[in-house]
């Protein structure tokens, strides 16, 4: 007999007591349906499928209320759907798990069950060192592991995540007294004595002094292993990637094989180089390609992980790594977002170690140093001096054709439909970097996995991995950014013929149609103004445009930008389009962008507003160029905007949004009617007609002030009828200003 499940809306959990503690709130009367207890283990199914601790809860019977934790380990969002169904846990005979390099290297094995007593979890989970202390197992010490982690990593401690790579059974286990804990690769080699030892130095070397960190550090760094868990891509597949492959690769062979050729050319035989490009871009995987294809050794430092360490203990760790290299060349050594450990603004005390020992290092006969960021601006300076990285190379956006072949690489030994166009999906995946396409893939995995259980030959279809894209979006948008569209095109909306066609033309053609430009000429459009009064259209004017275009849509209200610390707004508007630049095609919508972009000159904020004003027509027209990126910006004031803003080459496009007329009234009528039961006697063109002055917003307020008027009448209303909606026109008066309407009007046909 299967177990029960039910399908629930996942929600984050607003207690900040559960968070990142492998918890699912229920209400009580779905733990009822379910046959659990509170605390009872939970299997959930999201994108991925993972495991929970079920908990009591006084949300709503169709919401589950997930930690941070478990939303990340079932890769989904808020509003999704998560399946529900009780889990048999098994006590782990072993389990084996990853960290970063700091809890690897203090956290014993003995402490690690400690803090993972009470706690369920699957392969693949990731797991807080936090103590299940919400309802500790009995025997469990939750004080003693609490103290052993602060004591092992510091103050930190309680933002470290592991993951569960491997554990005996599978299934959903849980840890126990005699489970045996190890560290994967062997960093901490189970649970025995000699590990009890080396974690016992670790903990106290900050006590016992500097010295003895950098000790432990080279002797943890040493018995790391320095090769990928995967092995490395080759050459050929690194789609996108080419020419950069071709340039690095020219330049380790120079380097390694042919150093005297270029000392007879003047030039010392060392390198140092910087692969920057977006988050997910393959930086690190071009470079261990590269290192593979010219026979080199690669020796990997993770700079976030060195980052959080006391500094003797980061420098004496980049001291290891580099003296690793050094003894088996020909080596790369790879600094993995380099921009954490060395940073432009306020550089920490270790930076300066960190850079010293990096000269050294470059100076190594066949040792080459290649650093990665996604963040070219924000790295210390002193790193890309002569004596360094003096070498640089960019990682650009996957166009749509790339896009493509990336797919065909990344499917190729996946089963798939026949049906499958690659071209399609890469058309709706603007700004997908190749960690976004992995990740498709995988959605589009589970969903066909859901679908076909019991199939002899699973494939996945079109429709998995068009699916996927309603979950998976590109790296560089965060859930706050994207413009929730709810399904409306341009076609949704009536009337306005003459504004959908300058906006499809000024804004959709030249993100869709960039060889029409070229071939012409011209240089497309960057910036598009609509203005009109309030209530008329321009928000739902731009969620249908981004419903039509497939684009990535940033939408952002001008006052959001706005921070009363010196530098901050400007700080925010430049971190705006690089985020846009990252996501192209892209679609930056301004509301209220008077306020965002007032006239310079007439504000009494310290010249706060004139800098953003500055800032915003930088990036408009600056001199880096705005590429795939069209700026559009809605307000009901534009004569209170900047008139730099609105030159050719920014804002140039104003399109104005009119109130509308008596055939849009009804159209806008019957559509917020739609799902409303109207009596015979309504007739909404004959309302129409008679609601001069009312906006759209206005007309859609009135059907609904005319629904709860039939509510108040009786509760058992089915129909809203003529006399209800006549009583709504005395509650829902028109909010169109004839003083305004008449500026606007004349403001329009000035321009």
């Amino acid at each position: 007999m299967s177990s029960p499940q039910i399908t629930l809306t996942a929600r984050l959990s607003p207690s900040a007591i559960d968070t990142r503690r492998g918890v699912v709130r229920l209400h009580p009367e779905v733990l009822d349906a379910l046959g659990l207890r509170q605390w009872d283990a939970v299997r959930l199914i999201g994108a991925r499928p993972s495991v929970a601790l079920a908990a009591e809860s006084d949300n709503l019977p169709g919401v589950a209320l997930l930690d941070d934790i478990t939303l990340t380990n079932l890769g989904i969002v808020e509003g999704s759907e998560v399946v529900v169904s009780p889990v048999t846990v098994s006590a782990a005979r072993s389990i084996t798990v990853a960290g970063s390099r700091l809890a690897t290297t203090a956290v014993t094995p003995q402490t690690l069950r400690l803090a993972l007593m009470g706690k369920v979890f699957t392969v693949g989970d990731a797991v807080s060192l936090l103590p299940q202390d919400l309802a500790p197992p009995p025997g469990a010490d939750v004080t003693a592991a609490r103290q052993r982690l602060s004591q092992a990593i510091g103050m930190t401690w309680t933002n470290e995540l592991i993951t569960i790579t491997a554990s005996d059974p599978d299934g959903c286990v849980a840890v126990a007294p005699s489970t045996v804990v190890n560290w994967r690769d062997g960093a901490r080699g189970g649970a025995g004595p000699a590990q009890t030892t080396a974690g016992t130095t670790q903990a106290t070397a900050q006590t016992t002094g500097q010295s003895q960190v950098i000790e432990d550090a080279v002797i943890v760094a040493e018995e790391l292993d320095t090769s990928p868990a995967e092995a490395p891509l080759p050459v050929a597949d690194l789609v996108g990637a080419v020419d950069a492959a071709r340039k690095l690769t020219e330049w380790l062979e120079l380097a390694f094989q042919r150093p005297e050729l270029l000392r007879k050319l003047g030039a010392e035989p060392r390198l140092g180089a910087l692969v920057s490009g977006p988050e997910g871009v393959g930086k690190a995987t071009l470079v261990r390609a590269v290192a593979n294809a010219v026979d080199a050794r690669i020796i990997e430092i993770a700079a976030p992980s060195i980052a959080v360490l006391e500094a003797n203990a980061a420098a004496g760790q980049v001291r290891a790594a580099i003296a690793e290299a050094g003894r088996n060349t020909p080596a790369v050594l790879l600094v993995t977002d380099v921009d954490a450990l060395l940073p432009a603004t306020n550089p920490p005390p270790v930076a300066t170690i960190v850079l010293d020992s990096l000269r050294n290092a470059v100076n190594t006969p066949r040792l080459a140093i290649v650093a990665t960021t996604a963040h070219p601006e924000a790295i210390d300076p002193r790193l890309r001096t002569v004596e360094l990285l003096d070498r640089e190379l960019a990682l650009p956006l996957p166009t749509g054709k790339t896009r493509t072949e990336l797919l065909r690489v990344l499917m190729r030994d996946v089963p798939t439909e026949s049906d499958v166009d690659f071209s399609v999906v890469a058309d709706r995946t603007p700004g997908f970097v190749v960690a976004d396409l992995v990740a498709l893939r995988r959605e589009a995995s589970v969903r066909a996995a859901l679908r076909q259980k019991d199939s002899p030959e699973p494939k996945i279809w079109a429709e998995d991995l068009v699916g996927a894209l309603e979950t998976v979006r590109p790296t560089s948008m965060s859930s706050s950014d994207n413009l929730q569209t709810g399904g409306l095109t341009l076609d949704a909306v009536g009337d306005m013929a003459e504004v959908k066609q300058s906006l499809t033309e000024a804004v959709l053609w030249p993100l869709q149609y960039p060889d029409s430009f070229a071939r012409l000429g011209v240089q497309p459009p960057r910036g598009v103004l609509l203005y009109g009064p309030p209530g008329c259209g321009k928000t739902f004017l731009i969620r249908a445009l981004a419903g039509s275009g497939r684009l990535n849509v940033m939408s952002v209200k001008g006052a959001e930008l706005m921070d009363k610390w010196v530098g901050e707004s400007e700080r925010a508007v430049r971190e705006l389009f690089r985020r846009a630049a990252e996501a192209s095609p892209t679609m930056v919508f301004l509301d209220e962008v008077d306020a965002l972009a007032p006239r310079r000159g007439q504000s009494s904020d310290s010249g706060v507003g004139d800098r953003v004003v500055a800032a915003l027509l930088t990036e408009l027209d600056g001199v880096e160029p705005l590429r795939d990126v069209i700026v559009v910006g809605a307000t009901n004031r534009p004569e209170l905007i900047d008139p730099a803003l609105l030159r050719p080459g920014r804002l140039e496009r104003i399109i104005y949004v009119p109130p509308p007329d008596g055939e849009a009234r009804a159209a806008i009528l019957r559509s917020s009617a739609r799902n409303t039961p109207l009596a015979d006697d309504v007739d909404l063109d004959a309302l129409a007609d008679n609601l001069d002055r009312y906006s759209a917003a206005d007309c859609a307020a009135l059907i609904r002030e005319a629904a709860l008027t039939a509510m108040r009448e009786s509760l058992d209303a089915t129909v809203v009828t003529g006399a209800h909606l006549d009583t709504a026109r005395e509650t829902v008066r028109p909010s169109l200003d004839p003083a305004q309407l008449a500026s606007l009007e004349a403001y329009a046909q000035s321009r």
